[in-house]
C-alpha cells in the first residue's frame, strides 16, 4: 500500500512507478531515516501525541528494521515506493498498527530533507577524512625533498628553478581549502527542517529544537517553505566535490606529464601503474588520467543539479529526487579515487637526478636581471637588457654563462665579474626566501605552517545521530 492511494480509484501504472519510484538510490539512506524516525517518534511522545510507551515500541520496531537492513535481510516490496515507505511498512508488520502512529505531523518533504542532510553530513565528514590523508602523504613527500631542485613551469614552459618539495606543496594547499570549504558546507547542512510538515508547517506541539539536537544538527529552518525545497546544501556539497575533482585533476596531470620518459621526473609504484594489451615496454599512469577524466563527471553533476534548481517554484516538486543521485555518484567516485591517489603519492619515487639535469641556464634570465636591478637598474631596463642576452646567446649556440663579459657589458656596463655568481640553481633558489617562496628555508617554513594547519583542522565529525545518543529502551 502506498502512503497517498487513498484519493485514487486506479492503481499506479507500471511505467510511472518505474520512473517515480526512487527506491532504487534512496536506500543508500536507509540509516539516516531511521535515525531521523527514531527522533521523531520521541519528540511526538513529547508533545503528547503519542504515550511513551507507544514511543518506546515504535523505536524497538525501528531499531529491528535498522538490525534487518545491516545483516542484508530487509526483503524490499513491490509497493516500497522510496526508503521511508518500505521503512514504515516493515516496521507496521513488526508493531502493528502503532506503527501508523509514526508519520503524525510528518511529511515525505520535510522527511527526505531531513534524511539527506543527515547523510550529506555523514558523506562530507568521510571526504574530510579521505583529503587529510592525501594532505598527509603530501607532506611527508615534501619533507623529503625540501632541496632536490627540478624545473618549474608556467604556460608548460621552463620558467625558473624550483625545489621538489615546494611543487608537491602546492597540492596541499589546494586541498586545504578545499576542507575549508567542505567545513564550511557542512556546518550549513546542519540545520534541520523537521517539522516543517509538506510546506506549512505542522499544527502539533512539536519542540523543533529539541528534534534538531536529538539529531546532531545545530538549528532548525525558519521557513516551512524553504525548508522542504532547499537543496542549497546539496550544490554546495557538489561544488565543493566539483572543485576538490579539479584540484586531482591538476595533480594528475602533473604526475602524467612528468611521468613520461621524456621529463623521468618521477616513477609511479607498480601497484599504481598499468601496462598495454599490445606493446610491452608501456608503463601508463591511467589512475591519474582517470582523476583527470573523474573530474568531467563530478562538473556534470554540479550543473545538472543547478539545472534542475533553476526554474523550480515555490515549495517542494519532484524535480527535487534528481538531487541525490548526482550527490551519491559523486560521493561514490571521490571515495574511490581519493585512497589511490594518496597511495600513488605515498610511494612516488621522486628522480632527483633527472629533475637536475633538466635545468637549463635560461631558467636563471630572471636572476640576471635582478643582478642588475641590485646595482641601480630599473627591472624594465634590466628584463630588457637580459632579454637581449638570451637572443645573442640563442643566435650563437651558446649558453648564457658562456657570453664573454664584454658581450655582457655590450648591453649594459653595470656587469662585472662577479656576474659569473648568478649561474647557481642552489643560489637562484636560496634567495626566494620570503614566506610563500621555494628556498629550502622557506619551503621548511611552509612545512611547518602545512603541519600547523592539519593540526588545526582536525577531521569534521558527522552529525551524531539518535542510532547511536539512544540507549536500547529508546530514552535520551
Amino acid at each position: 500500500m502506498t502512503l497517498w492511494g487513498g484519493r485514487f480509484s486506479e492503481p499506479t501504472d507500471d511505467d510511472l512507478r518505474a520512473l517515480n519510484d526512487s527506491i532504487g538510490f534512496d536506500r543508500h539512506m536507509f540509516r539516516q531515516d531511521i535515525a531521523g524516525s527514531i527522533a521523531y517518534a520521541q519528540a511526538i511522545a513529547r508533545a503528547g501525541i503519542i504515550t511513551a510507551a507507544e514511543a518506546e515500541v515504535l523505536v524497538k520496531g525501528l531499531r529491528s528494521v535498522l538490525a534487518e537492513f545491516e545483516s542484508g535481510t530487509f526483503a524490499l516490496q513491490p509497493a516500497d515506493e522510496d526508503i521511508h515507505t518500505a521503512v514504515e511498512r516493515r516496521l507496521t508488520e513488526l508493531v502493528g498498527s502503532v506503527g501508523g502512529k509514526l508519520h503524525t505531523g510528518r511529511s515525505r518533504n520535510d522527511q527526505v530533507a531531513t534524511d539527506f542532510r543527515l547523510w550529506t553530513l555523514d558523506a562530507l565528514a568521510e571526504l574530510d577524512g579521505r583529503i587529510a590523508a592525501l594532505q598527509s602523504a603530501l607532506i611527508a613527500q615534501a619533507e623529503q625533498h625540501i632541496l632536490t631542485l627540478m624545473p618549474g613551469y608556467t604556460h608548460l614552459q621552463p620558467a625558473q628553478p624550483i625545489t621538489a618539495a615546494h611543487w608537491l606543496l602546492s597540492f596541499f594547499w589546494m586541498l586545504a581549502r578545499d576542507r575549508d570549504r567542505l567545513a564550511d558546507a557542512h556546518r550549513r547542512a546542519a540545520v534541520s527542517p523537521l517539522g516543517a510538515g509538506a510546506l506549512a508547517g505542522t499544527p502539533f506541539a512539536v519542540d523543533r529544537d529539541q528534534l534538531a539536537h536529538d539529531l546532531g544538527l545545530t538549528s532548525v529552518t525558519q521557513n516551512s517553505l524553504d525548508a522542504v525545497s532547499d537543496r542549497d546544501f546539496v550544490a554546495e556539497s557538489l561544488f565543493v566535490m566539483a572543485l576538490l575533482g579539479t584540484h586531482l585533476s591538476r595533480l594528475g596531470e602533473d604526475i602524467v606529464l612528468y611521468s613520461n620518459p621524456q621529463f623521468g621526473y618521477i616513477t609511479l609504484n607498480d601497484r599504481y601503474s598499468t601496462g598495454s594489451s599490445l606493446m610491452p615496454q608501456k608503463r601508463n599512469a591511467d589512475p591519474m588520467e582517470l582523476a583527470r577524466g573523474k573530474a568531467g563527471r563530478l562538473i556534470g553533476n554540479l550543473t545538472g543539479l543547478l539545472t534542475t534548481l533553476k526554474g523550480l517554484p515555490t515549495a517542494y516538486n519532484k524535480d527535487l529526487q534528481e538531487d541525490k543521485e548526482a550527490l551519491f555518484d559523486s560521493f561514490d567516485t571521490l571515495t574511490r579515487l581519493l585512497p589511490v591517489v594518496t597511495a600513488i603519492i605515498r610511494t612516488l619515487r621522486l628522480n632527483a637526478d633527472r629533475m637536475r639535469a633538466a635545468l637549463g641556464e635560461d631558467l636563471l634570465a630572471t636572476d640576471l636581471a635582478d643582478y642588475l636591478v641590485r646595482r641601480g637598474l630599473p627591472f624594465r631596463q634590466a628584463h630588457h637588457a637580459v632579454g637581449q642576452l638570451v637572443r645573442l646567446a640563442a643566435e650563437q649556440g651558446s649558453a648564457l654563462s658562456r657570453l664573454p663579459l664584454e658581450v655582457l657589458r655590450s648591453v649594459s656596463d653595470l656587469f662585472e665579474a662577479d656576474v659569473a655568481q648568478v649561474f647557481n640553481f642552489e643560489s637562484s633558489v636560496s634567495q626566494r626566501r620570503a614566506t610563500g617562496g621555494t628556498a629550502p628555508d622557506a619551503v621548511r617554513a611552509q612545512l611547518e605552517a602545512a603541519h600547523r594547519w592539519m593540526d588545526d583542522h582536525p577531521d569534521v565529525h558527522p552529525a551524531q545521530t539518535p542510532l547511536v545518543n539512544l540507549n536500547e529502551s529508546g530514552e535520551p
